[in-house]
């Protein structure tokens, strides 16, 4: 990364950076802010207490992980997968995430399933409270972190990647109280991972997201142009 290579003074705008990307992507995850959205410089730039310049170096990263569009014109927004990409991000995931169950089995190992519980056990709480943006995270640990046990750090950061888009995806065309995956297909894979059943593994994570994409309506609710100083409140000025 370019902050790496720079020296001592550098590293405080390059921390200032990361923390509003991370700010950013998080809240295009938990679906804080939905596709479609507008993301102005102006606007960002006030609620965060930085310049345009620094705005849109973060929004040009955003924008290289396909999290949000750069438009001549119009700005920035908070991408929309359309219906065939939706699709393709999701059978992508089968590909890749059922592909490397063998290796995750060879690796498996008790504390990985302790983790995975620990996961599952956060993540019902989260649905019992309404907590969707907690709901959304945790679904997502939960695939990164099975996919970590094969100790393959490319591929678990490509699904990391996808697990962003996927949430994009529910975003776009989810109902509105859909919030990540169905925590009991999540209890189903870590009892198949015990058991070292393969067939049946590979067979549950695929209907697992043939479920979701049943599940989607591809249908569009309007846009609105989100509160910023509210959302990124706590960041304005911590930024370092």
């Amino acid at each position: 990364m370019m902050c790496e290579n720079q020296q001592k003074p550098g590293a405080t705008a390059c921390d200032r950076d990361e923390s509003i990307f991370q700010a950013l992507l998080n809240a295009i995850v938990e679906h804080q802010l939905l596709p479609g959205s507008k993301l102005p410089e102006e606007a960002l730039a006030e609620a965060f207490g930085v310049s345009r310049t620094g705005i849109r170096k973060v929004l040009q990263r955003l924008a290289a992980v396909q999290m949000i569009t750069l438009s001549p014109g119009r700005g920035a927004q908070v991408a929309t997968p359309d219906v065939a990409e939706s699709r393709d991000i999701f059978a992508t995931r089968t590909m890749l995430e059922c592909a490397s169950l063998p290796t995750i089995l060879a690796h498996l190992q008790p504390p990985h399933l302790a983790a995975l519980d620990a996961i599952i056990v956060q993540e019902q709480q989260a649905h019992v409270r309404n907590e969707g943006a907690a709901a959304i995270r945790l679904s997502a640990a939960f695939h990164i972190q099975l996919q970590a046990i094969s100790g393959n750090q490319v591929l678990t950061g490509m699904v990391t990647r996808l697990t962003q888009r996927s949430s994009l995806v529910i975003a776009a065309w989810g109902s509105p109280w859909q919030h990540g995956c169905r925590c009991d297909h999540h209890e189903q894979l870590v009892d198949l991972l015990r058991q070292g059943a393969l067939p049946e593994l590979t067979q549950t994570l695929t209907h697992h997201f043939d479920h979701i994409v049943s599940s989607l309506h591809f249908e569009r609710s309007g846009e609105t142009l989100p509160d910023f100083n509210r959302l990124f409140a706590d960041s304005k000025g911590t930024a370092v």
